[in-house]
């Protein structure tokens, strides 16, 4: 695989020569082994956890004394392992080589557990089901199947589009398995990101009171959701966590939601960190877009383990033009998809309105009530009602343009005073995580004055358990403005009404997997600013991951 030396970084292209220079190879040999290794590590740097060989490509790292065989591979990781990894027709980089391995192996070993003593769940009569997902009917409960798989096996995923009813199912699942449990189960929810921690508590909340079992039952269901980091127990800077094999989770059974932006060296950390026994339950949307990060992890175990994955398919909640056109983007059926947003539905429409100005419109209402100094509980749901989504950072109708212009425009308007660069009203998202503080990369606070503190400005976040937390501006890890946010950026987080921009030209960014998670960030409204052709090229392009996860599990 040869990339243009255009796209490769400065880093990708000192180790590629930092590694040419440690071989004997002649001058062509040398060059052709720089150009495999700066490949490797720039697809490395674009999601993929490695590159495709040909026999030829093989022979040539092997032959560098910078590579592990296949061969070697399967004895495990020798005592001085090389920077290299040639395992079939794949190159790895060391690092994601491991993790894959390792992953693999974790999940095989608590695929083949039998539960932990004293924690072992028991079998009981289908009445206990039926209490939960109502007496089975000809018609196949999904929810009911997945509640039977997950407590049958130790390792589960249950998928499935937005309003399956993931979260809901998961709820009764835990009630199930406490009452089936020899002793209360020791239970950990986690999510990726604080956003779909602080998604995933309310759910849970809410439905955990309507459960039909007693309130000790009740009591042994956690509702408080930690960010990943946080459960592992993240101790930066550096890449490695407080819990790990040496110094497993306490917890019988880890439920994750959102499992779709979990990436490879992370899930493998995870399932690092679990002690023997335990069991977990990824939730997610195998459709959605991939982690920012390498892998493709929880599509390709969907594919990997059909029979410890269940789909849940009926959706009892999203709105059924939203359905269609995401079902329609996901089938990369663009036709379908255009005249769906055609049809003259008001909450499923093409912008008609100037961009700036219908986003600059929609901020109206929280910077009014910030000037009312009503609660913060309340600003912040007005500002969470909408949100403009973004596919790139940079360029016309990018993040950083509508960002900019908004800005200017509610300036113009006297609805914000741009004195500095923090003001009353001003949004932003945390871009470094900060153990420390709290915050992590994807939280959204919202900069206003403090009326406890005399009026100073202080940017106050929404904690996942539902409480506030207040900062002064200058202790902040680094933040960005965010009127308008990408839509990676977006994943976890649910908005009554997204506008999805598409820049006007085709890009490699643009895919049907970054259009579905868009329109799927809504509940009620979904509205697009896209050129035909454009739109068009991006549900017809797909994200192709290169991997050797499923491949490791044959």
């Amino acid at each position: 695989m040869i990339i243009e030396d255009h796209q490769f970084s400065r880093l990708d292209t000192a180790f590629a020569r930092f590694l040419g220079e440690r071989t004997a190879f002649d001058p062509i040999q040398k060059q052709a082994f720089e150009n495999l290794v700066m490949s490797v590590s720039y697809e490395q740097s674009q999601g993929h956890s490695c590159i495709r060989l040909d026999d030829e490509g093989s022979a040539l790292v092997l032959a560098s004394g910078l590579a592990m065989s296949h061969s070697q591979t399967e004895t495990g990781v020798p005592a001085a392992p090389l920077p290299l990894v040639v395992e079939q027709d794949r190159l790895y980089l060391h690092r994601y080589w491991f993790y894959e391995h390792r992953l693999v192996i974790q999940i095989k070993a608590m695929i083949q557990s039998s539960g932990t003593p004293g924690q072992k769940i028991t079998a009981r009569p289908e009445a206990l089901f039926d209490k939960y997902f109502g007496i089975s009917t000809d018609e196949t409960d999904w929810q009911r199947e997945a509640a039977n798989m997950a407590v049958k096996q130790p390792f589960c995923i249950i998928t499935g589009g937005p309003g399956t009813g993931k979260t809901t199912t998961v709820v009764k699942i835990l009630a199930l398995m406490q009452e089936l449990a020899e002793q209360a189960l020791h239970i950990a929810l986690a999510a990726p990101t604080g956003k779909a921690a602080m998604r995933l508590q309310e759910t849970i909340g809410f439905n955990k009171a309507a459960l039909p079992c007693p309130e000790t039952i009740k009591t042994h269901i956690p509702e408080t959701v930690m960010t990943l980091h946080r459960l592992l127990g993240a101790r930066p800077p550096s890449p490695y966590f407080h819990h790990d094999a040496a110094q497993p989770l306490v917890y019988d059974l880890v439920v994750v939601d959102e499992a779709s932006m979990i990436d490879l060296a992370l899930m493998s950390k995870l399932l690092d960190a679990l002690k023997s026994g335990s069991r977990l339950i990824l939730l997610g949307d195998k459709d959605q877009l991939a982690s920012v990060e390498s892998g493709a992890v929880l599509a390709d175990l969907t594919m990997a383990l059909p029979e410890h994955t269940l789909e849940l398919k009926k959706s009892h909640r999203f709105d059924e033009t939203i359905k269609r056109l995401a079902v329609a983007v996901n089938l990369q059926q663009e036709q379908i998809a255009w005249q769906i947003l055609h049809e003259g539905k008001e909450n499923i429409a093409m912008l008609e309105q100037d961009l700036i100005d219908y986003v600059a419109a929609q901020q109206e209402n929280y910077l009014r009530l910030i000037k009312a100094g009503v609660e913060f509980d309340e600003i912040y749901r007005a500002f969470n009602r909408f949100q403009a989504l973004c596919s790139n950072r940079e360029g016309k109708n990018s993040v950083s343009d509508i960002n900019y212009r908004v800005e200017q425009k509610l300036f113009g308007q006297q609805l914000i005073n741009l004195s500095g660069l923090w003001y009353s009203g001003r949004p932003v998202m945390v871009t470094q995580n900060n153990s420390a503080l709290h915050l992590y990369n994807g939280d959204i606070g919202l900069c206003m004055p403090d009326k406890d503190q005399g009026g100073k400005l202080m940017v106050f976040f929404q904690r996942a358990d539902g409480t506030v937390k207040k900062y002064l501006p200058g202790r902040l890890p680094h933040c960005e403005t965010v009127y308008a946010m990408t839509i990676h950026k977006s994943q976890g987080s649910e908005f009554e009404e997204v506008l999805i921009v598409l820049p006007e030209t085709i890009n490699p960014v643009l895919t049907k997997e970054l259009l579905y998670t868009a329109i799927t960030r809504a509940r009620k409204t979904v509205k697009l600013i896209a050129d035909e052709a454009v739109f068009a090229a991006t549900v017809r392009q797909k994200v192709e991951r290169i991997t050797g996860l499923v491949d490791k599990f044959l």
